[in-house]
């Protein structure tokens, strides 16, 4: 299904929340939705910057986590 809205299980899983914790976000106004009178519709193109932000951090994260640590001089072997 890739159609611009999403129901509030398939926007957990997009974006790895609880489906309790979206459904508090649209109840607070945070993100937007829709009622069709059954369901939640989400609608997908108001996480784009979101996303965006969460992947340039992700792979800040991992350049931090790929660099070598410096090696500390002063470590002598307790042997």
């Amino acid at each position: 299904m890739n159609s611009l809205y999403l129901t509030i299980k398939e926007t957990a899983e997009y974006l790895s929340y609880p489906e309790a914790y979206v459904e508090n976000l649209i109840q607070q106004k945070k993100i937007r939705a829709i009622h069709d009178g059954n369901q939640y519709l989400i609608y997908k193109e108001q996480f784009n910057t979101h996303l965006k932000q969460v992947e340039k951090y992700k792979s800040l994260v991992e350049e931090i986590l790929n660099e070598p640590l410096p090696e500390d001089r002063d470590i002598k072997d307790e042997d």
